[in-house]
């Protein structure tokens, strides 16, 4: 070219980033080693949306080249606008050093007149003669304090440690002018990744949500106008048709689901099965009616024909961890209420407790009689006189927790849950199950930020059913479709029972006329 072509071409490359990485960056490609980096369309969109919006958020599906659009977006800005500062946070050096190798390539097979000379060139900066400089840096508790610039891009966000406590160190900095692109595979639900994302898509913070399909990849699904790739990769012995049979049949379920489906259910570490999780999410209940200054939810009156459980985790009340108890059905294992405050103090929690049971039919009481779960059952049993509280085989009030009787308790809250024998109605109580996760010294615990108390409840209130009914106390239905009412009694003693899940059955009462 001409020095003026070569002026209008450099012009066109500054005010058109599409139009530079399409015609002048060059990747290594898995298979095909290094070619253009032909961007496909639903990457063009991306490009869009990290150019139109300050704050993004990407969840991508596994080798869609979005860390090489961030990398090559990270380049055009170095390389045209001067004075920036990009930095790149991948969660480990390894992943960094590679991130920043691939710029230099780039930056290496550019034409001459796109290069603006190096000034600083090592294994985590890369600093061009505009005076901006990228930094490629791997995440660690004090990350944030050195994070400062025009551009932050967070890679692999939802596999960074610590990552709260990193954004909350940057965003000081970058929230007077700077901008954000954090993108990731998903990992699970409750680490910081999954709430940014939710609340984005729910219009509660100022990221825009990128969400992209495996089937938009032409690499992946066949898409017409790309016969050209799918002779090439015929050559190779890949047949696009026989793509996603292929590579399913290769990994497990779970991976697929988190490497190409980008699923947040059932690819994190919970408690409970992400399949199951999906299951109870879709059947929570929004038919409620409030009390005590919107402390409880109440789905179900008490009906006289049957017994309840109330299950009880106590806090202090000072906006710490929570006070709460389910009301569960014992005929059927319908949640029928919930109680959720960290502002309510004991005494006043045992008063709702006492007048809750007396509703529900005098109902059984079970408290952790821990700590200040003593404090709770004083109120209860010498204070408010209440007496129908559960008692362990030495005849003590409230249920002592061990470490051994707390894996027990939860694995039955788990096969209930598995066996639909109870039936969750709270968004509240689903959310504490979606952020309950099994850490990697095996034990079972909220995630980092989230609380447990309803689900600690929950499993107590599992395990006082399972004793009464083992006792011969109960008369346990399951999966059995609901009535508003019980049916009149027959001449063979027998009534029906609504449940939580399906079904008809009966229940034979021969031992009310004994």
């Amino acid at each position: 070219m001409e020095n003026e072509e070569l002026f209008e071409e450099f012009k066109k490359c500054r005010d058109n980033p599409e139009h530079f990485i399409s015609s002048y960056i060059k990747v290594t490609h898995p298979v095909r080693g290094l070619v253009p980096f032909n961007l496909y369309p639903f990457q063009k969109k991306i490009l869009k949306d990290i150019e139109s919006h300050r704050f993004n958020i990407l969840r991508k599906f596994r080798q869609a080249g979005c860390t090489t659009i961030a990398a090559a977006w990270s380049l055009w800005m170095a390389i045209f606008q001067k004075h920036k500062s990009i930095v790149i946070l991948s969660k480990g050096d390894a992943e960094s050093t590679e991130v920043l190798d691939r710029i230099k390539l780039m930056y290496d097979e550019l034409p001459e007149f796109l290069k603006p000379g190096i000034i600083e060139d090592n294994k985590h900066t890369l600093k061009l003669k505009t005076n901006s400089v990228i930094k490629s840096r791997p995440s660690g508790k004090q990350s944030g304090r050195s994070l400062a610039g025009s551009l932050l891009i967070i890679d692999e966000a939802a596999f960074i440690e610590n990552i709260d406590t990193i954004w909350a160190a940057v965003y000081p900095i970058i929230s007077t002018g700077g901008r954000a692109f954090v993108l990731s595979t998903v990992n699970g639900i409750g680490n910081w990744y999954h709430d940014v994302y939710q609340k984005a898509i729910d219009g509660q913070n100022s990221f825009n949500a990128i969400d992209i399909k495996w089937q938009e990849h032409p690499e992946y699904s066949y898409t017409p106008g790309f016969e050209y790739l799918y002779e090439e990769m015929a050559e190779k012995g890949l047949d696009i048709h026989k793509w996603e049979e292929t590579t399913r049949r290769n990994m497990p379920l779970k991976q697929w689901l988190q490497e190409y489906e980008c699923s947040f259910l059932g690819t994190g570490e919970t408690y409970i099965e992400g399949q199951i999780l999906n299951e109870i999410a879709s059947q929570v209940s929004d038919d409620y009616y409030i009390k005590y200054n919107n402390r409880m939810r109440v789905w179900q009156d008490p009906h006289p024909e049957y017994s309840y459980v109330i299950a009880c985790d106590v806090s202090l009340g000072r906006d710490r961890d929570y006070s709460a108890f389910h009301i569960i059905n014992m005929y059927n294992g319908q949640q029928v209420a919930e109680f959720y405050s960290n502002k309510t103090p004991i005494n006043e929690f045992a008063k709702i407790i006492t007048s809750e049971a007396m509703l529900y039919n005098i109902a059984h009481v079970i408290c952790e009689r821990n700590t200040i779960g003593n404090n709770l059952i004083d109120w209860l049993f010498n204070i408010n006189e209440y007496e129908n509280l559960w008692m362990d085989q030495r005849g003590d009030i409230g249920f002592q927790t061990t470490a051994k009787n707390r894996e027990t308790i939860l694995a039955d809250l788990e096969e209930a849950l598995r066996t639909e024998s109870i039936k969750i109605n709270s968004k509240r109580t689903v959310d504490e199950l979606m952020t309950f996760i099994i850490k990697d010294n095996g034990k079972a615990q909220a995630e980092k930020g989230h609380h447990d108390d309803l689900i600690m409840s929950l499993a107590l209130a599992v395990h006082c059913y399972k004793n009464l009914i083992e006792e011969g106390n109960i008369d346990f239905v399951s999966k059995i479709p609901h009535l508003d009412t019980p049916m009149a009694p027959s001449k063979s003693y027998k009534a029906a029972i609504k449940t939580a899940h399906g079904a008809i059955s009966q229940e034979d009462y021969k031992w009310l006329i004994k």
